[in-house]
């Protein structure tokens, strides 16, 4: 199966922190380092380590940070495709010791860039399943998308149902993925969507695990606590991938939200976006050796 990933990459800098600072004038000490981040890169790194075929679609400026953003992804095998964008973003990720984060913008993307609509359109047709990224430029491909029948599957990340920004999203998606931490009741929300004629509903819950709604099914799963918190940054791109891959092979959806907690899990042990210990073969020996 040939993925699309249309959206979602940055240049970051990770600083990370005993805890977060309150919002006071104050001197703290701590440990940065730079990468790439936001949330088309992290899919599409942990789907290349997993031998997944995809591809992604991105935005860049012709810019120290966007080169360096193209020379890293070549420089891991990750098939990617961009348009020309007046910036790229970058942020500044404050991390504490329990894997808390805020994440500063301090440079963004175009909200309406310049695309290569008919180059896009063969894109969509050549690949059976659409990664779409809550990235304000992707909007506009939903109606493209639609025309030629193509799955979607959508991560909303930190979803708050009073904003209508998700709405488009949720009414395209197929597949809807999203973070528990600012919901009240994230089944009700589950299954108000699975009544809506959602395929499957997956909500990550982050130290507590994750769930998935079917139609015919509620499932439950736990983290692995043998990982330690290294850095949480793309632990949920790293479990979408890894749960896209046991449904891309066929496996049932409990393999599903096995394989993408280890792949999260595997995740936050390292300070990398994708852990450079990813691979299918760690996946189907680490599912052995914990689950069966």
């Amino acid at each position: 199966m040939k993925i699309l990933v249309i959206g979602g990459v940055s240049f970051d800098t990770i600083v990370h922190l005993n805890h977060l600072p309150e919002p006071v004038s104050q001197t703290l000490f701590g440990s940065d380092y730079q990468t790439i981040g936001s949330t088309g890169a992290g899919k599409s790194l942990n789907m290349t380590k997993l031998g997944m075929n995809n591809t992604l679609h991105a935005t860049l400026a012709e810019d120290e940070y966007g080169n360096l953003i193209r020379k890293f992804l070549q420089n891991r095998g990750v098939n990617a495709i961009y348009d020309h964008d007046l910036a790229t973003e970058r942020h500044v990720n404050l991390m504490d010791r329990d894997g808390n984060r805020v994440s500063i913008f301090t440079s963004t993307t175009t909200p309406d860039p310049k695309l290569d609509m008919g180059r896009l359109e063969k894109l969509i047709i050549d690949h059976d399943l659409i990664v779409l990224n809550i990235v304000p430029y992707t909007k506009k491909l939903i109606e493209l998308i639609k025309k030629h029948h193509k799955p979607i599957w959508t991560d909303l990340h930190d979803y708050e149902e009073d904003n209508s920004y998700y709405d488009d999203y949720i009414q395209a998606a197929d597949c809807l993925f999203f973070s528990s931490d600012k919901i009240t009741n994230h089944r009700k929300l589950m299954e108000k969507w699975i009544e809506m004629g959602k395929q499957m509903v997956v909500v990550t819950h982050g130290k507590n695990g994750a769930s998935v709604a079917t139609k015919s099914e509620f499932l439950y799963e736990p983290i692995i606590n043998t990982y330690q918190m290294v850095d949480s940054n793309g632990a949920g791109d790293a479990f979408f991938a890894g749960f896209l891959y046991g449904y891309i092979h066929h496996e049932s959806i409990q393999t599903c939200l096995a394989y993408g907690t280890i792949a999260g899990g595997l995740t936050v042990s390292s300070k990398e976006l994708v852990s450079p210990n990813l691979s299918e073969t760690y996946l189907l020996e680490t599912y052995k050796e914990i689950y069966l």
